[in-house]
This record gives C-alpha cells, sequence and structure tokens, in this order.
C-alpha cells in the first residue's frame, strides 16, 4: 500500500503533536506557569518563541497547551462516535418510532448553532474539563448520528445482515458484529474531520472564555491572552493559532487520504 506524500506528510505532523501532547512534562523547556522573561519579547536562543503577556514562555505554554486541547478534542471525539454511531446504527436496525424519534430530535439540536447552545449551557453550568468533554461530545453526537444512521441504512440491506436477521440474531450482534466493521472507513475519516472541528470548538470557547480556564491552558486561550501584541508587532498571538491551523492540516491531509482510499475501494468492488 503505497501512502502518498501529502497522507505521510500528515502523519508525521499529527504524530508529532501528540507525542509533544505525551511527553509534556519532559519537553517543555519551563514550567507552565513560570514568568522567566520580559513582556512580550522576541524569539531568541533562551525564548525560541519569545515571552507572553506576563513574561511566560510561549513554546512551554504550546507544549502544554497542545496537551490540554488535543486531550479535550480527542476525548469529546470518542465520546461523540461512540454515541453517535450507537444511536445511528440503533435507529438505522430498529426503523419505526424510534428512528423518527431519534432523527427528530437530532434535527432539533442541530437547528441551532452549536456554538450558542455551548455558550447556553457553558453559562449555567460550572466550567470544567468534564463538563466542557460532555457538551463538546453530544453537540457533536449529532452530527456523527446522521452519518452514521446513512451508512448503516445501507448495510442493512445486504444479504449478510438479512441472513443473520433469519438466524434469530438480536439487534447488539447486528450493530456489532455487522454493521460496525463494514462501517468502520467511513467513520475513521469522519472522526478525523470531527476532531478537527473539536479543537476549532474548544480554541473558539477558550477565545471567548468559557472553554479552559486557568491555571490551565490551551491553544485558544492562548491567542486571548496575547491578542493586544499584535497591536505592537508581536507575534505572541499567532503562535498558538499557527499551531491550531497546522494540527487542522495535518489531521485534514489524513482523514482526506482515508475517505479517497475507502471510496477507491467502494469503486473498484462496484467495478
Amino acid at each position: 500500500m503505497r501512502i502518498p506524500f501529502s497522507a505521510l506528510l500528515g502523519m508525521i505532523f499529527t504524530g508529532a503533536f501528540f507525542l509533544a501532547a505525551i511527553f509534556a512534562d519532559f519537553i517543555a523547556p519551563y514550567p507552565l506557569d513560570a514568568a522567566v522573561g520580559g513582556v512580550w519579547e522576541s524569539p531568541s536562543s533562551t525564548y525560541w518563541l519569545g515571552t507572553d503577556t506576563i513574561g511566560r514562555d510561549i513554546l512551554s505554554r504550546l507544549i502544554y497547551g497542545g496537551q490540554i486541547t488535543i486531550f479535550v478534542a480527542t476525548a469529546s471525539s470518542l465520546l461523540a462516535f461512540g454515541l453517535g454511531s450507537f444511536l445511528g446504527f440503533l435507529a438505522a436496525t430498529q426503523g419505526g418510532w424510534v428512528d423518527q424519534a431519534l432523527s427528530r430530535l437530532v434535527d432539533l439540536v442541530m437547528a441551532i448553532p452549536s456554538l450558542i447552545i455551548a455558550l447556553v449551557v457553558l453559562s449555567v453550568l460550572p466550567i470544567s474539563l468534564t463538563v466542557l468533554i460532555l457538551v463538546m461530545g453530544i453537540l457533536d453526537a449529532t452530527r456523527v448520528f446522521r452519518l452514521s444512521r446513512a451508512v448503516a441504512m445501507d448495510i442493512t440491506v445486504m444479504d449478510y445482515v438479512e441472513a443473520a436477521r433469519l438466524r434469530g440474531e438480536g439487534k447488539g450482534w447486528i450493530i456489532f458484529r455487522e454493521i460496525l466493521p463494514n462501517a468502520l472507513s467511513p467513520l475513521v475519516a469522519e472522526f478525523g474531520l470531527r476532531f478537527i472541528f473539536a479543537v476549532l470548538f474548544i480554541s473558539t470557547l477558550s477565545f471567548l472564555g468559557l472553554g479552559i480556564q486557568p491555571p490551565l491552558a490551551d491553544w485558544g486561550g492562548m491567542v486571548k491572552e496575547n491578542k493586544d501584541a499584535l497591536i505592537y508587532g508581536k507575534s505572541a498571538a499567532l503562535m498558538p493559532a499557527l499551531a491550531i491551523a497546522a494540527l487542522a492540516i495535518s489531521v485534514n491531509l489524513v482523514a482526506d487520504w482515508i475517505l479517497s482510499r475507502t471510496t477507491s475501494l467502494k469503486g473498484g468492488r462496484g467495478a
């Protein structure tokens, strides 16, 4: 199997981001909240990416911020896919009023912008990592539901699913042994895209003040903290913004390759 250069590049950068997040405590030059220099110092041999609004090392903050950003995005994406896929498969296999009730509920939630729902909920609930993951995961599960239901609807009419029904297999068997293995490819590709949206979503919430709260840090919060540096021609706010863009692009390159490979395999089987 030949991996395109763009996908290989995406894998390398994505792997680097995840490794930096996992081993943040070992590779960050300075502690998360240590003021080690002057305000908004330019990049130098001492502070590779400069310092922020109170003299903290931006590189260290980026590494620790990536740890929080990636953790929240990954956890919320896993929750979204676990919940959305199960309900989507259930709606496709059960049909009838179960399908109608779940589909209309999802349509109702999706009719309201996710950011507005999140802002309303987070303005009422105490903000913590658990609450953020639950809110983001449940909201994103509606998108996963629609995809998984559409994929499952195509699979449920296949002969092997009908044969499982005739053997008397239950809904659980059909969902986890017949539908899920055959729906993994499009779901894996979609997982990458949903992960990107989760990164952008948590960064947006933090920029608005309802995301990750101090003393923790994430990339969106770093942009907010250092946005005034742009007035003085400093790059402190650009570094976390570039990190968000780089992670989004690298994951998207991998997801696009998986999606194109899935499409080509389907085309080959159809031929």
